[in-house]
């Protein structure tokens, strides 16, 4: 099975390189979101690495397009 992740820069955009963000917003708003629980915790892919699971981003695409800004993100699979 090939899981996909999603590097920071593609979630959040990268202005610097050009590239629109799936949920634009600050890298300070992002992380703001996973401490309260809005947003997904990354995966430690290695030491410096972290990345978010494709599923988890999808989920949260969905739960934002359906209005539920609120609701807590669910936890993925370990």
């Amino acid at each position: 099975m090939n899981k996909r992740f999603y590097r920071l820069w593609e979630i959040i955009g990268d202005r610097k390189r050009g590239i629109p963000g799936i949920i634009p917003m600050s890298r300070a708003a992002w992380y703001l979101g996973i401490k309260e629980g809005r947003y997904p915790k990354p995966v430690k892919l290695s030491e410096k690495t972290s990345a978010w699971r494709s599923e988890d981003i999808e989920a949260l695409v969905e739960r934002l397009n359906n209005g539920r800004w609120d609701e807590q993100a669910r936890e993925g699979a370990e």
